[in-house]
């Protein structure tokens, strides 16, 4: 057990100096803010929660499906006039891409190439989702679809909450930078991550990573 306990901490250190000076998030499969003036990480506002759905006058008035968060602000504010930037990183990424490192593993029974495939299906490009959020009445709401009801009852059209678009940039080995294609304008707004166990899947859930743009 010490052993394999030295080759981690082996791994860590050779994987702290060879992300370009990226800073290393503290907590895995997470997404957080990038502070790019500074170098650091800062952590979002972190919510696990379920798919809701919610029928008005049972139904005839419509339906809506989606997440919803407590309190109509997030306490983490960003400022709009910054290129923002977020970081996500997997466990995988305490095995950095060096031969060295390889030729470690390997000598150890661990191979490599598997690391690197969990990796890849952790991409947060395939598994992650910027929403803008409506916000009122004490919460914050990511609506996946808003069905209308009977009129006169419900809304005329199909609604649901605008996507925001980011670009994936590969620092290594389960380690991503999230950019913003625009900037983003006053609001609030959500990371959905679904939770991709059986119970996960079952229930709709997802973990939530909120903030704020002012």
């Amino acid at each position: 057990m010490k052993k394999y306990i030295i080759i981690l901490m082996t791994f860590l250190s050779l994987y702290s100096t060879a992300q370009n000076n990226y800073p290393v998030p503290e907590f895995s499969n997470e997404v957080y803010w990038y502070k790019k003036d500074s170098n650091k990480v800062v952590r979002l506002e972190k919510n696990t929660t379920k798919m809701d759905t919610k029928t008005k006058m049972g139904g005839m008035g419509g339906a809506e499906n989606g997440y919803s968060i407590d309190g109509e602000r997030s306490t983490v504010r960003l400022n709009k006039g910054n290129d923002l930037s977020f970081v996500f990183a997997t466990v995988t990424a305490a095995q950095p891409s060096t031969a060295s490192a390889d030729s470690t593993m390997r000598a150890n029974g661990i191979d490599p190439a598997m690391l690197q495939g969990m990796g890849s299906m952790n991409d947060p490009a395939n598994m992650i989702t910027l929403y803008k959020a409506e916000s009122g009445k004490g919460e914050r709401k990511v609506l996946l679809m808003k069905t209308p009801g009977m009129l006169p009852f419900g809304s005329k059209k199909i609604k649901s909450s605008d996507k925001m678009g980011f670009s994936v940039k590969k620092i290594n080995e389960g380690y991503w930078e999230l950019v913003i294609d625009k900037k983003l304008s006053s609001g609030e707004y959500v990371f959905v991550m679904p939770n991709m166990s059986a119970m996960g899947m079952a229930t709709g859930g997802a973990t939530l990573f909120a903030f704020g743009v002012d």
